[in-house]
């Protein structure tokens, strides 16, 4: 069983001291990655449900929602850190140009030494795609082009795909992800993220709870592809009795990631070290899972 926080990039850690700190004093505790979360935009009055919350809207006003841009917080912590994996979850992949979301992505796994792990989404938020100008409909078979487009970029020498969204043809890019590919881990609570993540992901993160359904949904949608469901890496939230670990790794969550707001301790001038320890021996003890 890995441990992992999220989401690092909001509340006081989008201050560059106290996200190093934090991130430091992760990695000091075990933690094998730390995930950030994206929005580009918050549109002033936007009519999309989010999803994760009954209320149908973000944590937060939508002035006072301060969100850095997920990749450039990770590289400027990746500078400070050393072996923590660092981790989106999710970047909105429609939103962004494949070409360049693949150039980035392998720069940043590059100059981390190996240590990049992409989660990706299809989004919610139809007033951010409109603010960004990128067409909302057909954005799940938006997403697995990209998906393909990335690896292309990232394991081709000379790279060449052809699709409906993105076509190029002899696109020489490096360099190159230290091992010619990033994990792709799929996001999302729904029936078609579980299948898109057994179809083509390593992995697949659902964001509130992994259910029995969704992992069954995974394990069937890998297995008609032909795919070997012990390939895709199940990532789900802390649960808040640890002894539910036990079950949670006999049903294939092979990562649990803790709330960064549980794990705030961890960079306090007053709790670190005590906080550190205290994470450590949880680690220590649920590693063999």
């Amino acid at each position: 069983m890995k441990f992992g926080v999220r989401y690092c990039n909001t509340g006081p850690y989008v201050e560059p001291a106290r996200a190093v700190e934090l991130v430091q004093a992760a990695e000091e505790a075990g933690f094998e990655s730390a995930w950030t979360i994206e929005h580009t935009v918050i549109p002033k009055g936007y009519q999309s449900a989010y999803p994760y919350a009954a209320s149908g809207r973000l944590p937060g006003g939508e002035q006072e929602f301060v969100l850095p841009d997920p990749q450039i917080w990770m590289a400027y912590v990746a500078a400070r850190t050393s072996r923590i994996k660092l981790a989106t979850g999710i970047l909105i992949l429609p939103q962004h140009n494949p070409v360049i979301c693949a150039k980035q992505v392998a720069t940043l796994d590059y100059m981390s030494g190996g240590r990049i792990l992409l989660g990706i989404g299809v989004g919610w938020l139809k007033e951010e795609f409109e603010a960004l100008g990128v067409p909302f409909a057909e954005r799940g078979a938006r997403t697995e082009e990209y998906m393909h487009a990335l690896r292309a970029l990232w394991s081709m020498d000379s790279p060449t795909f052809q699709g409906r969204f993105v076509s190029f043809k002899d696109a020489y890019m490096n360099p190159k992800p230290v091992n010619r590919t990033v994990p792709l881990i799929i996001g999302g609570h729904s029936k078609a993220a579980a299948q898109r993540a057994g179809r083509l992901a390593d992995g697949f993160f659902p964001a509130r709870g992994a259910s029995e359904e969704l992992i069954a949904i995974v394990h069937e949608s890998a297995r008609a592809a032909g795919r070997d469901p012990k390939e895709i890496e199940i990532t789900a939230s802390l649960p808040d009795d640890l002894s539910e670990l036990p079950a949670m790794a006999a049903r294939g969550i092979s990562r649990v990631l803790v709330p960064v707001t549980s794990a705030a301790g961890l960079a306090s001038r007053v709790r670190g070290p005590e906080a550190v320890q205290e994470w450590k021996d949880v680690i220590d003890k649920h590693r063999h899972l």
